[in-house]
Order: structure tokens, then sequence, then C-alpha cells
């Protein structure tokens, strides 16, 4: 089923279906990962046979799956497209989470699918739109605030998802071609350049440059931790986690870190509930600092602040762990706040970069006043490394014994049955009953002679701790029941056979109570798009999405820009994110401000990085920055971008339980 109004939803990635498995039992209650084409992450392809399997092992837990299809489609690609996703369905796939609305008009299966962020959801308009076109789940902008979405949820039934951690896109999703008109390499079919994360320079309209050679448009890290809760007062209901090129320590951490922030949200406030089934229990301590991260912020969530850009480096810098005091011919030392490891990964900034140096061997010399004694030994001739010497700060951003405890079993999720039980009729046997907390009842028979136990409190207590061994399995026992006639002594060996016996019967029952959620009807007649023209900024990028708009009011389409009909100087990118507002030169920092307000106004500034030249126009009614530059004569003279040598994998339907 859909997501209900009372339902929280916690959504992980995953790369590949392994990474998906311990997503769940890590706390996720959904997991989206992608197929074998036409994902928006180029290189995080599953083959339909590995997520047929992912989709078994949630659903026994009644978690989701979803199929990420978020690129935009040539036409050449549109039947590839159409019988993946039948294959997608038929490997029991719960919903595809889509950009191109082309798929609107094809001959798809009734699977659900969910509006991709790349739609660029940021108005209740076009939210309203979209579920009453049929989408079943919206993935709303990154860059709204709280009080925004609160103003789409009062205008939409749909439910509403949103990132709550991750990588930031400094771009509306959807809404950037720099990468396209540079390289050829498309954002908005899976294979962004990743051009944010290079150094600019930035300057005014008179040439003064503002910023010299530092990162301007790479973000730091999303992390809405301490949001959740007026989150989901405003009406999110799934809590998505970016992350499908991340490894598997990131998942189980992040997706920890996540469950149990929301299980104590769930504890507090009893009209929510866990979309999914079961209790997750974390063997470690989650710790979102230790992944790999940019420094983190809540962007947008509480209004506009200065402390959202990664300016001085796109890499991930790590925890401070202290500050070296001798440097030797083979080894240094420093004084550091927690324990090293022979392995660690250990940097340091010299001047705007990050220099990395493994330790191979650590060793700790004693304690001082200012904190631990260490003696590192390096993997390498570090000092030819630019810059090292005492005083310099030291970070690690691979912890050794992080890593090895996360590489271990670090979670287990279990659903509660209650089991009874008693005997077959005429005494026959014995039956054994599991009834679980979503009411899915098993019953398994196990024939067999019965001798009456001449010790009964003990036949009795062996018979519960028997049954009650649920531990390697995905259940636990909350409550045993004898209901007996008399106490039975039943061998070890046959009492546990009919204990593995009943787990795989439930296993099969659970799969098959499993609902796959219906695709939510569009209405009649069809709804109005909110707009009469659209340009390139719609990704019309073939005549199905065109037609859609057609059905549905729409009078001008122009051509997506990976169709080459853009000769001239567009907006390349469009972000939220501006700079005049991050050097103190926008004109509504200066209102009131005596003597500044008239020598501010929003003129064009110029970033450069390399040979790339780009205009920066500022929007201030809606608060927004446009980089503004032309696609290069070779890219647009070549053929728009397709995916013609496509083959779509033969599958055949696996059956629950198989």
């Amino acid at each position: 089923m859909s997501l209900l109004a009372h339902q929280l939803e916690l959504l992980s990635p995953a790369k590949t279906a392994e990474i998906g498995r311990e997503a769940i039992l890590h706390g996720a209650d959904a997991v989206y990962i992608g197929g074998p084409a036409f994902g928006a992450r180029h290189n995080a392809s599953n083959p339909i046979e590995d997520i047929a399997a992912l989709v078994q092992f949630a659903h026994r837990y009644h978690s989701r799956i979803f199929v990420t299809l978020n690129t935009i489609l040539h036409d050449s690609e549109l039947e590839g497209a159409r019988k993946q996703i039948w294959q997608l369905y038929e490997a029991g796939v719960d919903a595809l989470i889509v950009q191109d609305l082309g798929l609107m008009e094809m001959d798809l299966p009734p699977i659900q699918l969910h509006a991709s962020t790349q739609c660029d959801i940021r108005t209740k308009e076009k939210a309203k739109f979209l579920g009453d076109a049929g989408f079943s789940q919206l993935v709303l902008a990154r860059e709204l605030t709280i009080n925004q979405i609160r103003e789409i949820h009062a205008a939409t039934d749909t439910p509403l998802e949103y990132f709550v951690h991750g990588a930031l896109c400094v771009a509306f999703s959807g809404q950037c071609y720099i990468s396209h008109a540079d390289t050829g390499r498309s954002a908005n079919r899976g294979d962004c350049s990743q051009a944010c994360r290079l150094p600019y320079t930035l300057s005014d309209n008179a040439g003064r440059v503002v910023a010299y050679d530092k990162h301007l448009l790479s973000m730091k890290d999303n992390d809405q931790s301490r949001n959740l809760e007026a989150l989901i007062d405003a009406g999110i209901r799934s809590l998505k986690i970016e992350g499908r090129y991340k490894d598997m320590g990131y998942v189980k951490n992040i997706t920890a870190h996540y469950r149990l922030l929301l299980d104590e949200i769930l504890e507090r406030r009893t009209e929510f509930k866990r979309a999914a089934s079961g209790t997750t229990s974390i063997h470690f301590t989650p710790d979102v600092e230790k992944n790999f991260n940019r420094g983190h912020t809540d962007y947008f969530a509480n209004g506009r602040t200065d402390e959202i850009g990664a300016f001085d480096s796109p890499k991930y810098l790590g925890l401070e762990l202290g500050t070296v005091t001798r440097v030797a011919t083979d080894h240094f030392d420093m004084v550091s706040n927690a324990p090293l490891a022979n392995g660690d990964g250990l940097n340091y900034m010299n001047k705007r970069e990050t220099v990395g140096v493994q330790a191979n061997v650590a060793k700790k010399l004693g304690d001082s006043k200012d904190g631990e004694l260490w003696r590192v030994f390096p993997n390498e001739a570090f000092l030819a490394l630019p810059g090292f010497k005492p005083g310099i700060a030291i970070h690690r951003n691979r912890d050794h014994q992080w890593e090895a405890i996360l590489n271990k079993k670090s979670a287990d999720r279990k659903v509660s049955v209650h089991a009874t039980l008693s005997e077959l009729e005429g005494g026959a046997g014995l039956r054994l009953s599991l009834l679980d907390e979503d009411g899915c009842l098993s019953v398994t028979d196990a024939p067999m002679a019965l001798q009456p136990a001449q010790q009964a409190d003990q036949a009795a207590a062996g018979l519960r701790a028997s049954l009650s061994k649920l531990g390697a399995t995905m259940f636990a026992a909350s409550d045993v029941e004898l209901n007996l006639s008399q106490p039975w002594f039943v061998p070890s060996a046959a009492i546990n056979a009919l204990r593995r016996d009943a787990v795989a019967a439930h296993e099969a029952v659970r799969l098959a109570a499993w609902e796959r959620p219906l695709r939510k009807a569009s209405i009649e007649p069809p709804p109005v798009y909110p707009e009469t023209q659209l340009s390139y900024l719609a990704n019309v990028y073939n005549e199905k999405a065109r037609a859609f708009y057609q059905k549905h009011g729409v009078q001008l389409i122009a051509a997506a820009y990976e169709a080459h009909e853009e000769a001239g100087e567009v907006p390349l990118m469009i972000t939220k994110h501006c700079l005049r507002f991050s050097f103190n030169l926008c004109p509504k920092q200066a209102k009131g401000v005596q003597g500044v307000q008239g020598q501010v106004k929003a003129e064009p500034m110029t970033l450069v990085s390399g040979k790339e030249t780009y205009t920066l126009r500022f929007d201030c009614k809606p608060c927004e920055m446009h980089v503004v530059g032309a696609m290069k004569t070779n890219i647009l003279k070549s053929a728009p971008p397709s995916n013609v040598a496509y083959t779509p994998i033969k599958f055949h339907r696996q059956r629950p339980g198989a």
C-alpha cells in the first residue's frame, strides 16, 4: 500500500543489492536502487536478478523497494525503458522513481510512479498537479523551507518525500546543464561531470576579484538530524538519505543514525507508526562525522544562512585529531584527542589543499595534559609532503577501527511473533502456530508419537526454551504459549525441526501477505498544468513527454537542452545558493544600512574556472542565482545523446519464497 498519513518511512540508498539488504537490517523501511539502465547515477546500475532477490528479502519485513529510472529519455530509448519497467514489475519492485513525464503516456504495468526530485517540485501548484496526474509519491526539492513544505502538504493528499541527509547539488535538481554544455555529459541523463566541485574565481561587474580560486559552487552536505520532527509535522512522510554511490559503511552508519532518531520520535509520538515491520537493534554508536562529508548544513530548511558552502575544499577532511609536535626521518609525533590505529587515514591542510598521509604503524607513547602522545610511522616518504611540520593540525578521514566495526555484523532486525504449541487432533503430533506483529498467521504440523513427560515442569520449560530460540532468524518470540492437554516429552531434534519448519513457513506467509501498492489513478478530466508555455527547463526530450504536457493544457513546448536547440547563452544552472549573499553583496542584506544600500546593486558578476567563463545573474524576487553560458560549438553540432545500445534483460518471474 501507499504511505498512510500516520506512517513514517526511512528511505535508504543502495548501490548494490547487498548494500540494500544491510540498509534494511539497519532500519530502512524502504530502499531505492538503480536498475540496469536509465538511472541518474551512471555507475550505480544493477541487474534485474539482483533486484528481484532484494525484493524478496525486503518484503519479508514489509519494506518497499524503489528503482530509479530518473533520466530524461530519448525517443529511441522509450521502448527499452518500457520493457525494463515490465521486467522490474515482474521482479516485484514496488515503485519507480522517474523524471521523464513521457512515461505517463506509455503502456506500463500498474506499478507506482514516484516523481523524482529532478521534477523540480518547489510549488504547491506543481505538487498538486503531479499528484492529480497519477504520481503516488512526490520527492520535494531540497531547497524548500519547512514552512513551504507545510504549504505544499496542505495543497495535496499525495505522500511527500524529502532528502534529510547526504551530498547536495548546488542547482535545483533537473535544472543544471553546465556539465552537458561544457563536456556533453548530461546530469539529466545520469552522467554529471560535477562542475560544481571545481575551483572558481569570482569577479564583480568592475572586474574586481571577490574570491580567488575557491570552490564557490560546492555545498556542504545535507543533515536534517535536528529538523526531523519539524519536517514530520510539516507533512513529510518519507525521509530520504542520499547516496547511491556510497559504500556499505556509509549506508549502515547513516541509516542507523536516522533509525535511532526516528525511533525516539515514534516512542514519544504514538500517533505515528513505522512504515515497515520489526524492531532494529544497532550494535555500534552511529556517528555522521565518521563518513565522507564536506561539513554539514540544514541548507534552507530554516531559511537562508551563510553557512551552506564548502568553499575551501570539496574533499573530506575528517575529524580533527590533534597537532604534530615533532617530525623525524621516518615518523612524526603528535598529541591526539583520540586513539589511533594502524591503517588510519590522516590528512592536513596545506594552503587550501588537502594532503593525505596514511599511518602504517601508530604507537602510543603516553599521556600529557593536552591529550594522548602518539608516534606515527607513515607508509610513504612523508618528509617530501608540502608544508608538513610541527604545529600543523592533523585530521582523520579514515578510521580503521571504525571501519572494522562496520565490516562485521552491526545490526539486527526482528519481527515479533507469538508462538502457540498445541496438539494435532487425536494426539497424532504437534502444531506450532506463529502470529506476528502484523497479524500474519502460519500453522505448521509435525506428526509424531507423543509420550507423557516424567518431569512435567522440566518438560514445559524445555519446550518453551526450544521454541524461543529464534536468534538466527528474522523473528523474536514475544511469548510462547503451551496449549497442551498435558506435558509431553519431545526429543530436542523433533522440536527444533518443527521450529525451523515453522519459521520457513511464516516467512512464506509474510511474503504472500504483502500487497504491492497500486499506482495512484489520475483524475478525470485531466488536470491542467500550472503553466501554458514550457522552456528547455521542462526537460522535454521525447514525443511522449510532449504529448503528456499537451494533454494537460500546455500550448508551447520547447525541447530539452540535450536536444541541442539552444545555441545562445542561457541559464546553465539555477540555484538558491547566491554568491552575492555569501560575500555580503546582497541588496537585501544592505537594506536599511546607511551608506551601503545605494552602493549595492544586483548587477552581473563573472565566474571563471580554467578556460570556462560564466556570467552570474540574480533574480532577487525568488532569491535565485543563474549561472549563464552557452553550449560549446562541437557539442551543439553533435547528435543529441541517446542510449540505443541498451538490450533488455530476459527475466523469469521468481515465485515468493523461491
